[in-house]
């Protein structure tokens, strides 16, 4: 990763993780993807922008495999996913093949902006929802 491609990934993430994520955790109508913790076994939950369609929710992830909710993924698939204030459990899967900024087209505007303007390595995410 170039310098300024790595300062512009400290930059967002150090925001979004102390300034931005514990704002909008709070948020009812904000949609959080709970993953577990690779390391400590803890539920994490971030805030995400995605879509359900169906019985999927897609999302695309800024820094790919970087995004340490992905590097969870990596070590456990289950997650669980809060749409509308309800919990839905799934599996999760990384699809490096999909095309990422195509994808983003489909889902919701402002978080798509704002994810093709800060994101440095594109992955789409799609869980499988299983009521």
């Amino acid at each position: 990763m170039s310098r300024s491609r790595e300062l512009k990934f400290r930059v967002v993430t150090s925001f979004q993780r102390h300034v931005a994520n514990p704002l909008t955790r709070r948020l009812r109508s904000q949609t959080l993807l709970e993953t577990t913790g690779r390391t400590s076994g803890l539920p994490r939950r971030t805030p995400v922008g995605g879509r359900r369609v169906g019985q999927a929710f897609w999302l695309v992830s800024e820094y790919g495999e970087k995004s340490q909710y992905v590097r969870n993924i990596q070590a456990d698939p289950r997650v669980r996913v809060r749409i509308k204030g309800r919990w839905y459990p799934g599996t999760a899967h990384l699809l490096p093949e999909d095309d990422a900024r195509a994808r983003l087209k489909a889902l919701p505007r402002y978080n798509s902006a704002a994810v093709r303007a800060l994101g440095t390595n594109l992955l789409t995410v799609r869980v499988d929802l299983t009521e």
